[in-house]
């Protein structure tokens, strides 16, 4: 199961620095997590501030 994104999310661009896939870009009103291309590392959830990232 992928990693999914809050409306905690401060947009602040950390998981998006960290994530190895490349999964997760700037949607409308946070960041997204691409669910079909998340390898579940947690690299992501571990890097954000807010701790808006879970599983």
């Amino acid at each position: 199961m992928a990693y999914t994104i809050s409306d905690d999310c401060i947009s602040c661009g950390a998981c998006a620095d960290t994530c190895p896939t490349g999964s997760i870009s700037e949607g409308a009103n946070h960041y997204d997590i691409d669910a079909n291309s998340c390898i579940d590392c947690g690299a992501c959830a571990d890097t954000c501030p807010t701790g808006a990232i879970s599983a």
